[in-house]
């Protein structure tokens, strides 16, 4: 079998563009996101012919910045977000300021501001209306606030294959951690603070993950 060429993804600017999944009221998520997380409504439309409404929102325009595109379906109120996703993660200077401003607007504050565990890096996790997590985490802003999606796996090795060979992403970094039973690594078209990345993360002994019902997509790229 012939080797399959891992440089294509360099002759082009590749990134990641968007992921898209499902909420069961479009205009309260489209609130949360505004009004809490600080997001930006880029264009919505509703397809009556076929019972769906979706919307785009972000932290930027489309053609510089990672985007979220939600699906509403007619009469469709809740899903099953599974335990394969993780988070996405949204980088701001002041983690503290963002927790309180989000439990203003009536936002689910799961894990409080504070360092992560055995380092310095302060993080929180939220949860928004149809139970997506978010982390959020205190680092100087590059670009795009919208910084990480993370996604649970059986073989990370299996997975990293994947991404490498038929995707063209590059593992960033990978960091090993025994004393917690997992190991994550970072895969993306550059470096974290300079785009959005995905988190692949292998917890000890977990071999496969429900999916749920929720994400249409996880990402797309060119």
């Amino acid at each position: 079998m012939a080797e399959i060429d891992l440089e294509w993804p360099k002759k082009d600017d590749r990134r990641l563009l968007h992921v898209v999944y499902r909420v069961g009221d479009l205009e309260r998520t489209i609130k949360f996101y505004t009004e809490a997380l600080g997001m930006n409504l880029l264009r919505q439309r509703d397809v009556p012919e076929e019972k769906y409404a979706n919307a785009f929102l972000g932290f930027g325009d489309e053609q510089s910045h990672f985007v979220v595109e939600l699906t509403y379906n007619y009469g469709v109120t809740s899903y099953d977000v599974g335990d394969g996703f993780g988070h996405f993660a949204i980088a701001t200077q002041d983690v503290y300021k963002l927790v309180e401003h989000i439990r203003a607007k009536g936002g689910n504050i799961t894990r409080e501001a504070g360092p992560v565990q055995g380092g310095t890096t302060v993080i929180a996790f939220v949860k928004d209306p149809d139970g997506y997590t978010f982390a959020l985490v205190q680092r100087p802003i590059v670009h795009d606030p919208f910084c990480q999606i993370s996604l649970r796996v059986g073989d990370l090795e299996r997975a990293i294959k994947f991404y490498e060979k038929a995707l063209g992403l590059k593992v960033v970094r990978k960091v090993d951690n025994p004393e917690n039973k997992y190991t994550i690594a970072i895969l993306g078209y550059k470096e974290e603070d300079d785009a959005t990345v995905l988190e692949l993360t292998y917890n000890y002994g977990v071999t496969e993950y429900s999916k749920g019902n929720c994400l249409c997509t996880d990402c797309c790229w060119y």
